[in-house]
């Protein structure tokens, strides 16, 4: 299993070099060079096995056998050991269609953990293996960077920096990073937006001296490592709704178009998935892309779901990729247009085919509120991001009722105790292990929004581990 960039201008990599590269030499992302796709009595055979297994047998296919299954299979027993929920990533029936897909059962309480937690024992495994030391520097709108601090907290071949934009995040989801003290911990808080801080750790990356310098690697769904180990749950959750038997639908609320590529991962290695639906918040360029086209981007504007505040996803470039043919010229022409132009112009033959396969939905902060209210009249507590997702799915369902609905459910409420509250009057405790949270001390810096301070802490922060 080779993978290439979608810009087409960086050398091929085998996965353990995709792990930790993060992002290609050239800005692009890299992809597969070509997709595993299995029939439908391979989809079968996986039913009934354990989360962890089902996940190393997905993941084994994106590894060419380095590491291969037997190896991965201990790796993944151990990384979910920790989860809250014996069966990891649950299924549980909202009505008679649709059906909530937890994934927030991990240390760190959202979907980020799904992936992060396998990631910490992969980095340990190639780097020990390979004599060498990484940097890992990431950007998160709340729970990438809690969940990639939780995984590689203490790890002796990795030191990390994670960038979160200034009171931009929950309290919750704050204190779940700059909480940790862990000498190879390290959080900044950036004075601007989560795009202004994924743009800053691009640059970073595309900064080649300084790349090198630093061995810098990336946990941001910019590496597709993450992307494969969220797969998995795609596939196990619609394999106990009868796929391949049965189509299934996923509705998956999305900033950075990570989870919602996954999905589609999925259904391009063959899983019969019906649709793909894409929930926003007030910061709606993908439902607007999916729409009429028109994907330009706007100022971010802060909502209750702030996992979503995100114009500019990432993830994006993969499918266009794919939607453009694999063409990589064709590609890195349509991101630097989009970059200077503020607008992507995508053609319309492309734009048609992404319309096959997904459905976009975007709901304002009262309709957040007033779907979390409703679920609670329910009996189901869900958290602003969930809400959406199953707003989407009401709204938007397969024409065929046969076809169960899947909503991804990305955190747990008690992430997000100001919406919740404000929607149902009740508070969602922390659970126990959470307990003490605010009482603990935080350590963060905070910095402007210039690559050149930030490059100088990831600097002094490295070097003082590494001495």
């Amino acid at each position: 299993m080779r993978y290439i960039s979608t810009r087409g201008d960086a050398p091929s990599r085998d996965f353990e070099g995709v792990l930790l590269a993060g992002l290609a030499e050239d800005g692009g992302l890299f992809v597969p060079e070509s997709w595993p796709v299995l029939t439908s009595a391979e989809w079968r055979a996986l039913r009934g096995l354990p989360y962890p297994d089902l996940a190393a047998r997905i993941l084994s296919l994106f590894t060419g056998g380095q590491p291969d299954e037997a190896v991965l299979r201990p790796m993944l027993r151990q990384a979910y050991a920790s989860f809250g929920h014996p069966a990891i990533a649950p299924l549980v029936q909202l009505d008679t269609r649709v059906h909530a897909l937890e994934l927030f059962h991990g240390p760190t309480l959202a979907f980020k953990d799904m992936a992060m937690q396998a990631l910490g024992p992969l980095f340990d495994h190639v780097l020990t293996r390979r004599g060498e030391r990484v940097t890992v520097v990431g950007a998160t709108s709340g729970d990438t960077g809690s969940a990639a601090i939780e995984a590689l907290r203490d790890r002796a071949a990795v030191d990390v920096v994670i960038l979160h934009p200034e009171g931009r995040t929950s309290v919750v989801q704050r204190r779940q990073m700059t909480t940790v003290l862990s000498p190879n911990i390290a959080n900044l808080a950036i004075q601007g937006s989560f795009d202004d801080c994924q743009d800053l750790v691009k640059e970073m990356f595309s900064d080649a001296p300084f790349r090198a310098e630093m061995h810098l690697s990336a946990v941001n769904s910019i590496n597709w490592a993450r992307i494969a180990l969220q797969i998995p749950y795609y596939v196990a959750s619609a394999l106990a709704l009868g796929a391949p038997d049965r189509e299934v639908a996923f509705a998956v609320p999305t900033g950075n178009f990570g989870n919602v590529l996954a999905a589609w991962a999925a259904r391009r290695m063959g899983l019969p998935i019906a649709q793909l639906l894409i929930a926003s918040n007030r910061n709606d360029i993908l439902t607007r892309f999916l729409s009429s086209n028109d994907m330009t981007m706007r100022s971010v504007e802060p909502s209750f779901s702030p996992s979503m505040d995100i114009q500019v996803s990432s993830n994006f470039e993969r499918l266009l990729f794919e939607l453009l043919g694999r063409d990589p010229a064709a590609t890195a022409d349509t991101m630097r247009r989009f970059r200077a132009e503020g607008r992507m112009p995508v053609p319309d033959a492309a734009w048609r085919s992404a319309t096959q396969v997904f459905r976009g939905f975007a709901l304002d902060d009262a309709g957040t509120l007033a779907e979390i209210r409703r679920l609670h009249g329910q009996g189901y507590l869900a958290d602003p991001h969930t809400a959406i997702g199953t707003a989407a799915a009401m709204a938007s369902p397969p024409s065929d009722p046969a076809i169960p609905i899947v909503v991804a459910a990305t955190a747990h409420p008690a992430k997000f105790p100001d919406a919740v509250r404000q929607a149902t009057g009740i508070e969602a405790p922390l659970p126990s292990r959470l307990a003490d949270l605010y009482d603990r001390p935080e350590r963060f810096t905070r910095l402007p929004a210039d690559l050149g301070q930030i490059e100088a802490f990831v600097r002094r922060h490295t070097l003082r581990n590494v001495a």
